[in-house]
């Protein structure tokens, strides 16, 4: 099988770049011989695609943060809010098992950290008539957790507030078979008299957290949430006062909810609105006849501002994608696919969502244009939400503010990745700032297994601080008992396992092979492309091994013999995987390519990728966009394909692969190599023959853990893929959890 080393690959793994496409954010990391920074500024060229991107949005002229327009005060209410980067009501706290500590301890160190206003999901089920099976906390159970909650938030000088919803409830005229667009109710299914009950359980909801310590209450009539049933007119055909003839009826519910609360918690406690700023039909994509404009919105939020609204919250507003309401950056998931819809189609963002959304930089700020256009109709306060990153994009974010697009910038997925974002921002240490990767491993996703989990691919300690896998918290401990801690490897697992054990106050040296760090994460940037921030993340590690003392040492290819000659206490091996190999080889016709050198090898037009896993999808992805003929043969049933992505970026994903002409052959096998074709086995005991001139070999990579055969006297530990070859996320996670125990 040919090879290629990693260095050689990054000298000639762009050689025929035409297109420059830049994906820095951070200030650069001149780290040894970081030759991956170079390679990481080109692609190769493409054809012009129908949403063209701009990432060249990065520029950081702010010397000062701390007196930016991210931290100046504003008004909710009666309240004041010391600083507009708000945390969004969005989180997992529903879930099984949570504790008041964890509770407490996630939105206290939000607010420790300088967000200023913290929103809380309803993660309790506040209501009795009409509950949402999916919460487990009662008003009886709930006692401990919000009272931990609020008084950890206010000792640390912040707002909290609580978001009301009832999204997944159920009434006398619900029929789950007559909505399976909308996952919940509409409007029409609700009596007058549940309608009335409805609004007096939310107003005492609001009285109920009111009198447990909260400042404020969110009502969630966006995405799927009741609320939005009565303001959208695709979900509400009702024929009375509460019916879609007129934006008066259509705000109805939401104002008399409004009046309500205020009635029993006074007029100076703060209610805040969150709706859908612009609808459009994704899952049929085009059939807008029944989408809110922004020109009702406009009508509606001056409305809801009339009834006694405080600020209002507006996010986008598909139908069919839930997911996509509230991280809508789903849409630029993939290389080359930037609109996907997730059902195989693709929005045009210069029509679609009436032409209005700023969707030339991969989702960031892309609602910002529209929450402009309702601001103007009110004088209360406008925040929005929609993948806004300021660490990573500051004069844009910055300037965004100082135009006028909105009052307040909601965040909550850059925060869970690093729950101290605003602090390092405000001390201009924005180098330090973790990044999000966009990978949606944190919602409703599924282990290899497929069991369900929610988890971070950067924040290892995010869904397990305090749980029994890191009882002590996102922080590890601190030793008392230094060791000499030798980390073998560059990529993601091995910097995050010497950072972790170097601030645990282990001695810790690290060694990589190549010249530079990254390991893996090069190549996934440059498949990916910058829509997942990868080379961020590799910039982040990097500097933290800087901020942390790691001692690294690149070029140096370890043995055991350098092992036993240094005499470490500790090896924690994170040498990445082992590549497997067909054992087939090239023809005159047909080239048979390792995935390690696909950047640096000459791709023909019908190409066939062996593998189902996440990096196979990835770079099928890739190839399509450069206009190949691509077809996957996985040994494995579809079901499984993309393996080790989330379950959003394959819902999103493999879709659009298909759409695009990409055949997938399952429980496949590539039985021989010919002269411009393959054979395949089909999985129908059927051999196929299909035209091909170049084989990708992208199969699950084998563990790799030879060097540690035959040490004697040292504690060892394999992490990552030389373990348990999976994904990016995993091997995080497992290096974290191996450091903080040493």
């Amino acid at each position: 099988m040919p090879s290629i080393s990693r260095r050689d690959f990054l000298k000639g793994a762009f050689a025929t770049a035409a297109t420059a496409v830049v994906t820095t954010s951070l200030p650069s990391v001149a780290f040894a011989d970081d030759k991956a920074n170079e390679a990481l500024q080109t692609v190769p060229s493409e054809p012009v695609p129908l949403n063209p991107q701009d990432y060249n949005i990065a520029e950081c002229t702010i010397e000062d943060f701390s007196k930016s327009e991210f931290f100046k005060p504003w008004k909710f209410g009666p309240l004041t809010v010391n600083g507009k980067l708000i945390k969004s009501a969005a989180g997992s706290n529903y879930l099984p098992g949570v504790s008041p500590e964890e509770v407490a301890d996630e939105y206290g160190t939000f607010a420790r950290n300088g967000i200023a206003l913290v929103w809380v999901e309803d993660f309790v089920n506040l209501y009795s008539k009409y509950p949402a099976l999916y919460k487990v906390l009662t008003r009886e159970t709930c006692e401990e957790h919000l009272k931990q909650l609020t008084t950890a938030v206010h000792d640390a000088g912040g707002l909290v507030g609580y978001q009301l919803s009832q999204m997944g409830a159920q009434y006398s005229g619900f029929d789950p078979a007559e909505h399976e667009q909308f996952a919940g109710a509409e409007a029409q299914d609700l009596t007058k008299e549940e309608i009335a009950a409805v609004i007096e359980e939310f107003a005492d909801s609001a009285l109920f957290l009111k009198e447990h310590g909260f400042d404020a209450v969110e009502i969630n009539a966006a995405g799927n949430n009741i609320g939005q049933a009565f303001l959208s007119r695709n979900r509400n055909k009702r024929t009375d006062e509460y019916g879609p003839d007129t934006p008066e009826n259509r705000a109805r519910f939401v104002t008399e909810m409004i009046q309500k609360i205020h009635e029993l918690c006074g007029d100076d406690f703060p209610v805040q609105v969150l709706i859908n700023g612009i609808e459009e039909m994704d899952k049929n994509i085009g059939q807008n006849y029944l989408m809110t404009t922004v020109a009702e919105n406009k009508a509606i939020c001056k409305i809801l501002e009339d009834a006694g609204a405080a600020s209002l919250h507006v996010r986008i507003g598909p139908c069919g994608q839930h997911v996509a309401e509230f991280a809508a950056d789903m849409y630029f998931t993939g290389y080359g696919i930037d609109g996907t819809t997730g059902y195989g189609t693709q929005f045009d963002f210069s029509r679609h969502f009436q032409g209005k959304l700023r969707a030339n930089h991969g989702g960031y700020g892309l609602m910002l244009d529209v929450a402009k256009e309702l601001k103007s109709a009110v004088s209360i306060p406008v925040g929005t939400v929609c993948c806004l990153d300021p660490a990573r994009f500051p004069d844009y974010f910055s300037q965004a503010l100082e135009d006028g697009c909105c009052d307040f910038m909601l965040l909550t997925r850059p925060l869970q990745v690093d729950p101290e974002y605003a602090q390092k921002l405000k001390e201009n240490r924005r180098d330090e700032i973790a990044p999000c990767t966009r990978c949606m491993h944190c919602h409703f996703d599924y282990d290899e297994q497929g069991n369900f989990y929610e988890h971070c691919r950067v924040n290892a300690a995010h869904m397990r601080a305090h749980k029994e896998a890191m009882p002590e918290g996102r922080i590890p401990n601190k030793t008392e008992n230094p060791r000499k801690v030798m980390v073998i490897g560059g990529g993601p697992g091995g910097m995050e396992a010497a950072r972790i054990a170097a601030q645990a106050g282990h001695d810790v040296t690290l060694y990589e092979k190549n010249g530079y760090l990254g390991g893996l994460l090069i190549f996934a940037n440059a498949v990916k492309g910058p829509h997942e921030n990868l080379d961020n993340l590799r910039k982040y590690l990097i500097r933290q091994l800087e901020v942390k003392g790691v001692n690294v040492v690149t070029g140096k290819e370890v043995d055991t013999a350098f092992i036993q000659s240094e005499a470490p206490d500790v090896v924690i091996l994170a040498a990445g995987g082992k590549r497997d190999t067909l054992g087939l080889k090239s023809t005159a016709g047909t080239n048979v390519v390792a995935m390690d050198d696909l950047m640096s090898a000459e791709i023909g037009q019908n190409v066939v990728i062996v593998g189902g896993n996440a990096q196979a999808v990835d770079t099928a992805m890739y190839l399509l966009a450069k206009g190949k003929n691509v077809q996957i043969v996985t040994p494995e049933d579809s079901a499984l394909l993309g393996k080790g992505h989330s379950n959003w970026v394959k819902t999103f994903e493999v879709p659009a692969i298909t759409a695009k002409g990409a055949r997938i052959w399952q429980n496949a096998t590539v039985k021989s190599v010919g002269d411009g074709e393959v054979v395949i086995d089909g999985g129908y005991a059927v051999e196929q023959t299909i035209a091909c001139d170049t084989v990708i070999e992208a199969m699950d990579m084998l563990p790799n853990k030879d060097v540690l055969d035959g040490l004697t006297g040292i504690e060892t530990y394999a992490v990552g893929d030389c373990e348990h070859p999976f994904n990016i996320a995993e091997a995080i996670n497992n290096a974290n959890l191996v450091a903080r125990y040493l």
